[in-house]
């Protein structure tokens, strides 16, 4: 349906604690649906050298690119850039471009050997500009390293999006019904079955009023979604309400 793939890599330890809470996952969805590119996996992995380098390896030929998060802050275990450079089989050193955007927010003698850490990139690498902590990150390849910090990835992401191939905007219609899933599956099936362009998929819920599902259709043909939507709600009306909502 969308040849342009990509994958995010979440990287920490406190992600996985549940001690932090991810708050990047559905932004950047967000913003890549809103490109027309197809976010079609997400992994998360500790702190630990091996499983960054083989998630990075597995992701990075297996999509167009890669998105991580997390990982590249001043501490001893921010070990991404690293693990990038050692996946990449390249060197890594301290960047003098990278020193520079430092010195834009850090004085030079507060620029300590911790904080030095946010300057070493892989060869071969180009930056990434961030507008709020001048930190950056990197982009090597089809992978894309940046920061964990909500505030900082966004403007990060900013810069991303600009170097990245992208598409017609993926489209989504939300179907309303109030049957239950397992009353609607053969029928979505067999609608599926007969569109390759709209990919369809269903949503159970229970309120108050008791249980229902919504029907999502997804695609990059508006015409081709209002005529699915059209065949799944002359279908379900036969057995409960349906209400097609507004394609966006």
């Amino acid at each position: 349906m969308n040849d342009i793939t990509a994958a995010i890599l979440v990287i920490g330890d406190e992600i996985l604690s549940g001690r932090t809470k991810d708050k990047n996952i559905g932004y950047i969805a967000d913003c890549l649906t809103n490109v027309g590119v197809y976010l079609s996996e997400v992994r998360i992995v500790p702190d630990k050298e091996e499983k960054i380098i083989q998630a990075l390896d597995s992701l990075r030929n297996e999509y167009k690119y890669v998105l991580t998060t997390g990982g590249i802050g001043p501490t001893h275990d921010d070990i991404t850039a690293d693990c990038v450079a050692k996946a990449f089989g390249v060197e890594i050193s301290e960047n003098k471009e990278a020193i520079d955007m430092l010195l834009e927010r850090i004085p030079l003698e507060d620029l300590n050997e911790s904080r030095r850490r946010m300057a070493r990139i892989p060869h071969g690498a180009t930056l990434i500009e961030n507008s709020v902590s001048k930190a950056p990150g990197f982009n090597i390849g089809n992978v894309f390293v940046m920061a964990g910090v909500p505030s900082v990835m966004q403007a990060m992401l900013d810069v991303v999006i600009t170097r990245m191939e992208t598409g017609q905007k993926l489209l989504s219609c939300n179907i309303h019904t109030n049957i239950k899933e397992g009353d609607l599956a053969e029928i979505l099936r067999d609608i599926q079955k007969e569109t390759t362009s709209v990919i369809i998929g269903s949503y159970p819920y229970y309120n108050e009023s008791g249980y229902g599902a919504n029907v999502v259709c997804r695609g990059k043909n508006i015409d081709d979604i209002k005529s699915v939507a059209t065949i799944i709600k002359e279908k379900l009306s036969n057995i409960g309400n349906v209400e097609i909502g507004e394609i966006i």
